[in-house]
């Protein structure tokens, strides 16, 4: 976790690793004065600072970085000055200004820096609150600092983590700095939970382990929580769920996590993740090159339980319901075969043609669960479900697909505000008759002619949440090895992750 101070105070005056600095395009020019900020580091520290930044070609051009180092009070400290970019229509998107401080922190640890300061910029230029503006700061400032190295034995090959930041700003916006940067961190911090959760390797987290994790942030934060286990699963007729597990040694757990909001006739939304702990593809095996980072099949389900802490501390003012479908998908003689038919939970069965598109067999029982026991307002399923999902869209944008209007701009609106973005894909009915089976209600695949196996995917998901308004999010490309966003490493993102939180924090 980084400790953080909000101080009135110019940023020089506390003793950092690093001093961070955000300039606009052509604010720094041959013939003109510098900004204030770095007027003062001039006058203070380094009298050549204007000449030294003109001869460094930096013009604040968007992810530009220059780093100067000096010596302040007998200590080699650096300055970090990084691009903003040149304002369109006299406003920055603010998903450029995340990109600017995951590169700002990035840059202070590649120089050793466990200390940073900085002063927030000019909210207005972003078209956002100062409070939003230090949420956005923390969030990323927490997924920057992210570095996966618990199996890293040599110290050196770590890497620096960065543990304490000094936020400068003006007395006025003191308090709403503050939080905006506490409800940060938090959502940071859930962010990089989910990421290490995928991160582990499949042997190290299980779906009893797995399991286990969300039933100590239960206790911790006071959140209701069932787990079945796979006698339970089995006796409970999740046959899609208990199918999928057969050919593991250990047990399937349906996670079934709870947040009450004190608000009365509070509506109730439920968010469904997809947690196979490691994919082999089962006896359909997948080549040896595509199971390498089978370990992040349980991303959706990492995500939801970051998720429902996350909620926990925050609070919203709407029911959520965690529903988690964990197990392993591996080939012995006890596996799902294709050719087996199963039954699910609300009854209907479905062919199992090919044993690698198990995601949505597990989806299919703990959608149904939902439905039945929970009656929520709208359902929401994430899910490193298809192959065809990074093809179609890339690393940068989630697959959304839903026929409900309303609920699809509600979560527009939640991926605008996180900067976890989505894509719509064509949830049409022609696609419909694409799972249609000679011996069962469904096939587990689409008939190869139909193409599109992400949107006869989430046909497939249909048949399990009757009524109920619902949207299906396909994270297989933006869950696992996103590249070129400074925020981000290689390995688990977290996709989802703030998309949700702030679902439930603006739900109306």
């Amino acid at each position: 976790m980084i400790t953080h101070t909000v101080t009135e105070k110019d940023i020089l005056s506390h003793e950092v690793d690093c001093y961070g600095y955000f300039v606009t395009h052509n604010a720094v020019a041959a013939a003109k004065k510098l900004p204030a900020d770095l007027t003062q580091l001039q006058d203070t520290h380094y009298p050549d600072l204007h000449a030294w930044l003109v001869a460094s070609s930096f013009t604040g051009k968007a992810l530009e970085v220059r780093t100067l180092p000096f010596m302040k009070n007998g200590k080699l400290v650096h300055a970090v000055f990084i691009g903003l970019g040149e304002a369109k229509e006299k406003q920055l998107p603010i998903e450029r200004y995340r990109r600017v401080v995951g590169k700002l922190v990035r840059t202070a640890t590649q120089h050793s820096g466990e200390s940073l300061a900085f002063s927030l910029p000019d909210e207005r230029i972003f078209d956002v609150t100062i409070e939003f503006l230090a949420k956005q700061t923390a969030i990323i400032a927490t997924m920057a600092n992210y570095h996966f190295n618990d199996f890293i034995t040599v110290a050196e090959n770590k890497g620096t983590s960065l543990y304490a930041m000094v936020i400068g700003t003006n007395a006025q916006h003191k308090k709403a700095v503050q939080t905006g940067l506490n409800d940060g961190f938090c959502m940071g911090h859930a962010v990089n939970k989910a990421r290490h959760w995928v991160d582990l390797p499949p042997s190290d987290l299980t779906p009893p382990q797995l399991s286990l994790k969300a039933e100590e942030i239960a206790q911790k934060n006071n959140l209701a929580i069932t787990v079945f286990t796979e006698k339970e699963i089995n006796k409970m007729g999740m046959g899609g769920l208990a199918g999928v597990s057969r050919g593991s040694d250990l047990d399937c757990h349906l996670v079934v996590m709870e947040y009450h909001t004190k608000k009365k006739n509070a509506q109730t939304i439920a968010f469904v993740g997809k947690g196979i702990t490691f994919d082999s593809g089962g006896l359909s095996l997948k080549p040896a090159g595509s199971m390498e980072t089978m370990k992040d099949d349980m991303s959706g389900a990492a995500a939801i339980i970051a998720v429902m802490e996350a909620l926990a501390i925050l609070k919203p003012d709407v029911n959520v319901i965690g529903i988690t479908a964990l197990a392993e998908n591996l080939p012995s003689g006890k596996a799902l075969m294709p050719g087996d038919i199963i039954r699910f939970y609300n009854g209907k069965t479905a062919e199992v043609k090919n044993t690698d598109a198990e995601g949505r067999l597990i989806l299919a029982d703990a959608l149904s669960y939902a439905v039945k026991h929970y009656k929520p307002d709208a359902i929401i399923d994430l899910a490193t479900l298809t192959g065809g999902c990074p093809v179609a869209l890339g690393p940068f944008f989630s697959a959304l697909m839903s026929q409900h209007d309303d609920l699809m701009d509600a979560i527009y609106e939640a991926a605008e505000l996180s900067g976890d973005r989505v894509w719509e894909l064509p949830l049409d009915d022609d696609f419909k008759p694409s799972i249609r089976s000679t011996v069962a209600d469904l096939a587990n695949i689409s008939e190869r002619k139909y193409g599109a196996q992400t949107v006869c995917a989430a046909f497939f998901l249909q048949h399990f949440v009757g009524d109920t308004p619902w949207a299906h999010l396909d994270i297989a490309g933006t869950a696992y090895d996103v590249p070129d966003l400074p925020y981000y490493r290689p390995g688990a993102t977290g996709a989802g992750v703030r998309l949700l939180i702030e679902l439930a924090l603006n739900w109306e």
